[in-house]
């Protein structure tokens, strides 16, 4: 799968999407980014240790996927933002954040058929 290109294709389903990026296993983005003209919220250490969180709650998840099935996303909505997670293979993690009015249920709908196209 070609991370950058699906990094690109998330960003443009949805002008509310803030920020499209694919973390690995240490935590650090190695694909996609923010959208231009979006201050960050978090700095880039606060950023890894969110991710490396992310990749946490998905190991506990992933422990109970015998008896439930594998986990296809998970979606946090904050004070300032919604967070969706989607798991990819190879203890890749993707990381979805969009503003608050963003219509999450359409952009995860899309991002699934992406990742699955």
């Amino acid at each position: 799968m070609d991370y950058g290109r699906l990094c690109k294709d998330i960003m443009n389903l949805d002008s509310k999407i803030r920020f499209a990026g694919i973390c690995d296993e240490t935590g650090e983005i190695r694909y996609g980014g923010q959208r231009e003209g979006i201050k960050n919220l978090l700095s880039p250490e606060e950023t890894k240790r969110s991710n490396l969180q992310a990749l946490a709650r998905w190991g506990l998840r992933n422990s109970l996927a015998p008896k439930i099935g594998k986990g296809k996303y998970a979606m946090a909505e904050y004070e300032k933002i919604k967070r969706i997670t989607v798991p990819l293979e190879n203890y890749h993690l993707l990381l979805i954040t969009t503003e608050l009015e963003a219509d999450h249920d359409k952009i995860i709908d899309n991002t699934l058929k992406l990742i699955n196209s």
